[in-house]
Formats: structure tokens, C-alpha cells, sequence
């Protein structure tokens, strides 16, 4: 195939040279690749539509796709840099549908949950694209569990099955959208098999940031399951298959480090500490905790963290207050909102009642119990003495009215 330079291209398309980099940086100009410093576009390539004038608009409005093939665009290369999501929900106003459903994802990342649900309705409303409509009912999914609501996320399952999918990538994608759904109340059972084994080909590389994510939550879900005696592996039990998960999500963070893949780096970074902090590995944990706060406070993205306080119990409100204590004072409130919204969803799904009346304490002494943890051992991993653990293993039972074999069923 024969290539231009940015030059080149500029002078053909009688447009600056400034102008024809944006392009191909914001994925506009079909083929172009980047070595280096500089941009090899397509000699074939056709010259994108303008969407700053009146009549780009019209056309951008009438058919324009979304600038990445994915449902999630804040986890693509599009968003790159801490501290810069608004500048970059800004920069695609050339696109609405795409601006819209970008800045709805960092309304969720910061906990903005109202505003995340007009969004996703103002996207399913407008009779959107394939992947706006997944991405908006996603969205809806995850309204659905800080509110608590069982109706809202059925009905967010219904409108990404009833997305105007063309082929069969589409369907993949569609497939993963919604076992996606339901790894967010931690059912790991529908996810298809090309998913289970990590093989991502059957959809856009733009998503493969999104699925390695998915793919670390559903290896976490597993093993916690298992853990819990929830779910039957052969030749594994207890911990063990934890414990070499991380294995799997380590070289998922370098991955998203070196792509600058901010969002995917946060949430892979929270899902390996809480593989190890369950694990009882406490300073690898806080090594990525430490980091994934690093990445998300520029953006005051304190809805992941605050999603992140569940699985990690005490560690994150540890690790924040020594950052920033105004920051932890926010994300607190937004945990309790989620923790409500999730307990309540989750408990109705699953056919439980999650109890939310326990401190985070005495749930991750219920958690290592339930793991099957001796008394001894429970001391040992979270550094209390042998008195404290059987206190706090008698106020679990009291408050659940259930034995310390029926702790599964509450957390």
C-alpha cells in the first residue's frame, strides 16, 4: 500500500498541516498509521468530513459512526493523558452522539449518576448507532445498580439485545455488552466461551481495552465464587485460583500502560488489589491502589474508587486519606450511595439479602470466613488478635441471623 506524509495529505486535501494530524490522531482518517512521531496515512484515503461547519454537522448528525468501534470510547486512546477528560469530551463536538456518550462515561467514573442516566436515555431515545446503544445501555446497567433497581436493569439488558447489530462482530460485541451486565452483580456464568478463554478476535481491537478490563473482573468474579464455594472449578478450591489470577492481570497493566489507556489502567490496577488483598498480600495491593489513585484524582474520578471500596474494605479509605482526606470524604458518601444501590440489586438477582449493616471490618472478616479461613488464619492475614476475629465472627451471625457456613449468602 502506498502512504503520504501529513504534508502530502494536507496539500491534496487543501486543509493545514496542524489540521490533517488532529485527524489522524482522533481516528478520523481510515488507515492512517502512526510510526514514531509521524502519521503514514492510506494514499486512497478519503478526506474526512469537516463536522466545524454547518454542512459537516448535517452529515456527521445523519450518519457519522462513532470514533472507535466500541461501546466503551473513555477506555480507547481517545483519553490518554490525567487530568484532561473534559478537554477531551470537548475535542468531539464534531461528533454529538460521541461527545455525549463520552462525557456520560466520566459523569460515571466520577459518580455523577443523575446525569449519567439522562445521557444514556437521550442516546436510546434518539435511536442512536450500534454502539452508542450498547454503551448507553450499559450505562443504564450501571444507573441501575447505584439506585438499586432491578426494573431498570432488565430494561438496560433489552435495549443492548435490541441494538441494531449488522453482522456477526456486532453480535460478539452485543454478547459481551451484556454478560458485562451481569458481572457487575458478579454472575460469571454467561459470558461466551471465545470470552472465558481471552480470546478477543471476535471483536474491533478499539474494544480490546474494554475486554481486557471485563476479562480481569470476570477472573475475579471466578475465583471469588470459588472461593466461596459458589462455583465448582476441577482441580482447584478455596484461595488457590486467586491467587494466580494476578498472574493473568499483571501483564494486562503493563499492556494499558504502555497503550496510555488511562481507564482501563485504573480499573485493571483496582481489580489486581483486590485479587491480592484478598489473597491477604497487602503490599501488592497498596502498590496498585497507590497508582490506580494516582491516575483517577486528576479527574476527580471518585465513582471507581468509590466502586473499588467494596472489594477492597478498609484499604482505600487507608491509602486516600493519606493522599488527599477531602477526596476520601466524597468517595465515602458516593460508597455508601453504591454500596445501598449494589446490596439491594445484587441480593434481588441473585436471590439473597445482602446485608449492608456490617462495618467493612466485620464484612472482610465475614469474607475470609466464608473463604473457609480458620479463626487463626483470619487473625493472621488481617493482623488482629484471635479475641477480636471471634467478636466480629459472633456479630456477623447475630446481625444475619445465619451460621458462619451461611456468610456466602450475605456478602
Amino acid at each position: 500500500m502506498e502512504y503520504l506524509k501529513i504534508d502530502e495529505a494536507a496539500r491534496k486535501w487543501a486543509i493545514g498541516v496542524r489540521r490533517v494530524q488532529i485527524l489522524c490522531a482522533e481516528g478520523k482518517i481510515e488507515g492512517a498509521v502512526r510510526f514514531g512521531r509521524s502519521w503514514m496515512i492510506p494514499k486512497d484515503a478519503k478526506k474526512p468530513v469537516d463536522g466545524r461547519t454547518k454542512a459537516g454537522r448535517a452529515h456527521v448528525n445523519e450518519d457519522m459512526p462513532l470514533p472507535r468501534k466500541t461501546p466503551f470510547l473513555y477506555m480507547t486512546d481517545l483519553y490518554h493523558t490525567p487530568g484532561t477528560a473534559d478537554a477531551v469530551g470537548e475535542s468531539l463536538a464534531y461528533n454529538h452522539e460521541a461527545q455525549v456518550l463520552f462525557e456520560a462515561e466520566v459523569a460515571y467514573s466520577r459518580g455523577e449518576i443523575d446525569k449519567v442516566y439522562e445521557s444514556a436515555n437521550y442516546l436510546l431515545g434518539k435511536h442512536s448507532g450500534f454502539y452508542a446503544v450498547q454503551s448507553a445501555g450499559m450505562l443504564l446497567a450501571q444507573c441501575a445498580v447505584w439506585k438499586g433497581d432491578i426494573n431498570m436493569w432488565r430494561r438496560a439488558k433489552v435495549h443492548i439485545a435490541e441494538a441494531p447489530a449488522k453482522n456477526d462482530n456486532d453480535r460478539d460485541v452485543m454478547q459481551l455488552a451484556i454478560s458485562a451486565v451481569d458481572i457487575m452483580v458478579y454472575n460469571v456464568e454467561n459470558f461466551p466461551e471465545w470470552f472465558k478463554k481471552g480470546r478477543f478476535e471476535p471483536i474491533h481491537k478499539d474494544a480490546y481495552p474494554a475486554a481486557k478490563v471485563y476479562y480481569a473482573k470476570y477472573l475475579y468474579a471466578l475465583g471469588y465464587a470459588v472461593a466461596m464455594g459458589l462455583v465448582k472449578v476441577e482441580g482447584t478450591q478455596g484461595l488457590y485460583i486467586m491467587s494466580v489470577i494476578s498472574f493473568s492481570v499483571e501483564p494486562m497493566i503493563s499492556w494499558a500502560r504502555a497503550n496510555n489507556s488511562i481507564m482501563s489502567e485504573i480499573y485493571l490496577r483496582l481489580t489486581c488489589a483486590a485479587i491480592y488483598h484478598n489473597c491477604g498480600k497487602e503490599e501488592d495491593a497498596i502498590y496498585h491502589i497507590d497508582k490506580a489513585i494516582e491516575l483517577a484524582l486528576p479527574d476527580r474520578f471518585y465513582g471507581v474508587l468509590a466502586e473499588y471500596c467494596r472489594a477492597l474494605d478498609t484499604l482505600m479509605e487507608k491509602r486516600l486519606s493519606l493522599v488527599d482526606a477531602s477526596a476520601w470524604a466524597e468517595i465515602k458518601k458516593l460508597y455508601k450511595i453504591y454500596n445501598e444501590g449494589w446490596s439491594k440489586l445484587s441480593g434481588t438477582v441473585r436471590g439473597k439479602k445482602i446485608l449492608t449493616t456490617l462495618s467493612a471490618k466485620e464484612r472482610e472478616v465475614a469474607k475470609l470466613a466464608a473463604f473457609g479461613m480458620s479463626n487463626q488464619e483470619i487473625a493472621d492475614n488481617l493482623g488482629l488478635s484471635l479475641s477480636i476475629v471471634k467478636q466480629a465472627i459472633r456479630i456477623v451471625s447475630e446481625k444475619s441471623g445465619l451460621p458462619r457456613s451461611g456468610f456466602a449468602a450475605i456478602l
